[in-house]
Order: structure tokens, then C-alpha cells, then sequence
């Protein structure tokens, strides 16, 4: 009886054993996954975030460029072919380029099926994949997730007065994929990258051909980092001073078989060779320790960089891939020699003084830069410099500065703090992913989006101090529209075609620069008709407007009742008021 209990408290007690090593196995098992939940807490953290942050800077009324995308698209599904000529001024044979006519046909489709909201919700989903590719590409940069998180807030909210139903929208995501498929393509040189590349290259061409070139960019810093690191280890002046004392030795050589002078000169030589040798491990030595603990300059290279330089090459050949032509190679060039980027806004350079926000994020960058021990990497250096340069030229290039730089900052700003502190940061990201972290973010995001959408929860998809709502109902009711010759300002004539009333100009402004609507000539200056010179001067009061309306004609005048020239013609007793409401005036001409 003693020997059964024995044996029986003995299995009990193995039991026990086991039920406690398998209980601490699974606390181990737990404790190792902890690490895996806490990222994927983290992700679905920002994610969550940003798209909430993202939907909430999308604006409600829409940009003028808007309206007539929908006519272009609806006019391309309605014909079924890219005719290359504008149908919806009444200046007659103007070319027209369409640049963007996929983009035109896409959001037609959206407003077809959805109306304006349709157009609202498309922006607002775009604005979000946009935001989540910004901290995706971030995240992939920096290496730190919670960061990426707050610097791609930041970067939105610089973002917003790009966030609209344009063209420029999308291309900004493709933008931001193809520098994520660089990055992973260099990291593991797989081809599903580069054929991605590719792809993205030829659907800019057809989204968006004004921004076609500025792909190109992306390519760049990556390249020229990979050349200078080819140039710098060919170690070319080593190699040639080499080569000169080898020959010249191997030449006294042959001499002093027939002269004894000069096995003296051989020996000089040979030392001088081998001196050369020397200094020049000395400097490979000094060059590896640098590379190992630089100054300011971080150095890398990276061999697949050489396979960028075919996939750029190929995709140079994508911009054939289009029904526009030689358009995609030639639309940035002519505009950019034309006059109409003086006369656009976007088109003018930055003024930091009028941009607070991005006088303060160069700031922080140059004090980072200059101040701290931070380092940055050869093609950060690269491509940080070059957008700042293009942003200088043109302000309409902040935009692509806050989405390729904030990556940049992104990784400084880790590289700083990991620097000071090396538990800092997943300190800080364990408390983010407390149930506390959690609901102090979301809250936070909550009441920064409802402060964004508060001023625009009273707008509408037109507005109607911005756009002649009404007088375009009036100018469809009482006037002949195939006989009327409509003068209009351009900031809404694009909302005139989409009322299907044909206009003096709108916010293409390539279609009526001689660039585009001429042709080139022995001086090689283009000759045209350069329509959107003579509005800028009739509207500036530079030109004296009858001029202007004798020339082309005109019959009718529509202005916005705060304009300078609507203080001339009002005073004018040639022109009839026909209409008026709080914002726009209509004008009909006494011809006679």
C-alpha cells in the first residue's frame, strides 16, 4: 500500500511539473510575441490616424482646374478619341494637349456614377492612401514607426492646400510608390519592383504629363551617390601615377641594357613606386575609417544602384506609351520658356516670408544639420538640396519638398534621439501602444481633424462667391451661346464649361500661350496667338480693353464685381448691364 501511494504522489508531483513547465512556456512563448503584437498594435495605431487625419483636410469645395476636368473627360468616353483640338472655348483650331486625359476620363467616370460627392469621396480616398503611403515610405526610411507617425501628420497638414481634385493628387501617390519601390528594389533587387517602376512611369505619362520629367528626379540621388562612390574607389589618379612609373621603369630598364646611367634612375623610380603604393594604402585606410565614422556625410554604396540607371533609361522610352504623342517630352519644356508661369501663382517662386510653416521646417533642418552630431546620408544630402532648390524656383514644387523630405527628417530626427538615448524611442512606442497611448492619440487626432473640419462643415462642392452659379444659369436662359463671343476672367472659366458656355480662356493656360497653339519659328521662338497674355494685360488694366474686346470680337463681358476692369466697363455707356447678383456682373457690348 505505501509503495502504491509513493508511486502515486510521484506522478502527481511529475504532473505538476509538467502542467508548470508548460505554463512557463507559454509566458516565454508570450513574452517573445510581445515585440510582434506591439508593432502591429503600433501600425494599426498610425494608420488609424492618419486616415482620420487624412479625411479631415480634404477641402469641400472644389478648385477650378476641377470643372473642366470632368467636360474633358466626359467629351474623350463621349467621342472616344483624343482629337488633339480644344472643344470648349470659341476661339477656333486651338490645339489641345490634353496632359492629363486619363486622369480627366477617371474622374469623369467617378462623377457619372457619384455626382459631385462622388468627387468629394475620390479626394478623400486619395488624400488617405496618399497619407498611408507617406508613413509607409517613412517608416521604411527612418526605421522607426512612431516617428514616421508624427512627421506624416505633419506633413500632411503642409500638404493640404494640395489636397483637391487634381491630377497632381495621384501623381503625388505614384510619386511616393515608385520612391518606396526604389528602396525596395535596392534593398533586395527584385524584378516585381522595377516592373512596378515601369509601370508607374507610363501611368504618369498618361495621368499627368506635366509631372512625367519631375519622375526622373526621383532617380537621381540614388545615381549620382552609386557614380561618385564608382568614381572615388576607381581610384583614377592613383591608377594613372602608377601606370607612369611603371612604364617609365620598364623603358629605363630597356635603356640601361645598352647604358649603365641609368639603373641609378631605375632604382629612384621604383622607390618613388613603392612610396606611391604606400601613401595610397595609408589613404584607402583613412578613407574606410571615415566611411565607418564620418563627420557630417554618411557614406553607402549600394551595387543594384546600376540596375536604377537601365530602369530609368526604359522608362525614358514609356512617355511613347501615350496617345499625346511627343507630348510628355515637350509639355514642361514649353511651358517653362513661356509666359504664363509669371502670371500663375504656383508657377512663382517661394517667398519664405509669406510661408511660415515652411520657413520653420528648413529652420529645424539646418539646425539639426548644422548644430547636432546628426548625419545624412550622401543621396538624402542629394535629394534634400535639389527640392529645396525647386521649391525656391517654383512654390508649386513645396509640395513635392514636404513629401520626398519628410522621410528625410524622419530619419534625422531618429538617428538624433537614438543618439542621446538609446531606449528612448521604444520606450516611447510602448507607451503609444498602452490602452492610455492609445486613446491620448486618438483622442489628440480626433480634436485636431474636428478643428480642420469645423470652418467646412458649411461649404459646398461650388461656391458661389468663387464661381458664377447663378449668372451661368442666366447667360443658358436668355443668351445665344452658339453667337455669343463671352469675355470671362480665368479663374472661372473653367466652371463655365462645365455649364457648357464657351470661353474667352480658362485655367489651361497652355492652350492659349503660342507655345502650344503655334509653331516654331527661324528664331526659334514660337509663333501664335497669345491669348492668355492679352487677358493678363486687359484684366491688369495694362491694355486698354476695348482694344482687346475689337480684336477678338467680343459681344458679351462677364467679371466679378470686385474686378479692376469691371470699374472701367461699369462707367462704360457702350455696355448694358444685363445681370448682376452679389458677386458677378454680365455685360452685353454695343458693337455698333
Amino acid at each position: 500500500m505505501f509503495k502504491i501511494k509513493s508511486l502515486r504522489d510521484k506522478n502527481k508531483e511529475k504532473n505538476k511539473e509538467k502542467k508548470a513547465q508548460k505554463i512557463d512556456e507559454k509566458k516565454k512563448t508570450k513574452n517573445e510575441d510581445t515585440p510582434k503584437i506591439k508593432n502591429i498594435k503600433m501600425q494599426i495605431l498610425a494608420i488609424t490616424a492618419i486616415l482620420i487625419f487624412s479625411a479631415a483636410i480634404c477641402p469641400v469645395s472644389f478648385q477650378n482646374d476641377t470643372f473642366y476636368t470632368i467636360k474633358i473627360g466626359e467629351h474623350i468616353v463621349n467621342t472616344g478619341t483624343i482629337d488633339m483640338q480644344d472643344p470648349f472655348s470659341w476661339h477656333e483650331n486651338l490645339p489641345y494637349t490634353y496632359p492629363h486625359w486619363a486622369y480627366d476620363v477617371m474622374i469623369y467616370l467617378i462623377y457619372n456614377i457619384g455626382g459631385f460627392l462622388g468627387i468629394f469621396i475620390s479626394t478623400i480616398v486619395f488624400s488617405c492612401i496618399l497619407g498611408v503611403l507617406i508613413y509607409i515610405t517613412n517608416c521604411k526610411i527612418s526605421g522607426n514607426k512612431l516617428i514616421s507617425f508624427i512627421i506624416t501628420i505633419g506633413a500632411m497638414y503642409l500638404l493640404q492646400p494640395y489636397i483637391t481634385a487634381r491630377a497632381q493628387l495621384v501623381t503625388f501617390i505614384l510619386l511616393e510608390l515608385t520612391v518606396l519601390f526604389i528602396e525596395k528594389f535596392l534593398e533586395n533587387k527584385k524584378k516585381r519592383y522595377a516592373i512596378g517602376i515601369i509601370l508607374i512611369s507610363i501611368a504618369i505619362a498618361n495621368l499627368h504629363c506635366a509631372v512625367w520629367p519631375f519622375f526622373f528626379v526621383l532617380f537621381l540621388p540614388y545615381i549620382v551617390e552609386y557614380i561618385v562612390f564608382v568614381i572615388i574607389d576607381a581610384q583614377l589618379i592613383f591608377k594613372i601615377r602608377k601606370k607612369y612609373y611603371e612604364c617609365k621603369i620598364k623603358i629605363l630598364e630597356n635603356l640601361s641594357k645598352k647604358n649603365s646611367k641609368y639603373v641609378n634612375k631605375i632604382s629612384t623610380n621604383v622607390e618613388k613606386l613603392e612610396e606611391l603604393k604606400t601613401t595610397q594604402t595609408k589613404i584607402l585606410a583613412n578613407r574606410d575609417k571615415n566611411r565607418q565614422a564620418p563627420y557630417k556625410i554618411r557614406f553607402y554604396k549600394n551595387n543594384a544602384a546600376k540596375w536604377l540607371i537601365i530602369i530609368m533609361i526604359i522608362c525614358a522610352f514609356t512617355g511613347l506609351l501615350t496617345p499625346l504623342g511627343d507630348t510628355p517630352y515637350t509639355y514642361l519644356y514649353k511651358t517653362m520658356i513661356g509666359n504664363t508661369t509669371k502670371s500663375i501663382s504656383e508657377h512663382l517662386p517661394l517667398t519664405l516670408i509669406e510661408n511660415k510653416e515652411m520657413l520653420v521646417v528648413l529652420a529645424v533642418l539646418i539646425a539639426m544639420l548644422a548644430f547636432t552630431d546628426v548625419k545624412i546620408r550622401l543621396k538624402d544630402l542629394f535629394m534634400l538640396s535639389g527640392l529645396t532648390l525647386l521649391m525656391f524656383m517654383t512654390r508649386r514644387q513645396e509640395s513635392m519638398f514636404v513629401i520626398f523630405v519628410s522621410a528625410i527628417v524622419a530619419k534625422l530626427i531618429v538617428d538624433l534621439i537614438t543618439k542621446y538615448d538609446i531606449n528612448g524611442l521604444k520606450e516611447a512606442e510602448q507607451i503609444s501602444v498602452s490602452n492610455l497611448g492609445i486613446t491620448a492619440i486618438i483622442l489628440i487626432v480626433i480634436l485636431i481633424s474636428v478643428i480642420e473640419i469645423k470652418p467646412k462643415i458649411d461649404d459646398s462642392f461650388v461656391n458661389t462667391s468663387t464661381y458664377p452659379v447663378e449668372a451661368s444659369q442666366f447667360i443658358k436662359n436668355n443668351l445665344d451661346l452658339s453667337n455669343i463671343r463671352l469675355f470671362n476672367e480665368y479663374n472661372y472659366g473653367s466652371y463655365l464649361i462645365y455649364e457648357g458656355i464657351p470661353v474667352f480662356i480658362d485655367s489651361r493656360a497652355d492652350l492659349y500661350a503660342p507655345e502650344f497653339n503655334g509653331v516654331k519659328g527661324e528664331d526659334g521662338k514660337y509663333e501664335g496667338r497669345d491669348i492668355f497674355s492679352d487677358y493678363i494685360n486687359t484684366s491688369n488694366i495694362a491694355r486698354y480693353y476695348e482694344n482687346t474686346f475689337n480684336e477678338y470680337d467680343i459681344t458679351h463681358v462677364i467679371l466679378s464685381k470686385n474686378s479692376k476692369l469691371n470699374m472701367l466697363i461699369s462707367r462704360d455707356s457702350n455696355y448694358e448691364q444685363l445681370y448682376a447678383d452679389n458677386h458677378f456682373v454680365i455685360y452685353e457690348r454695343d458693337v455698333d
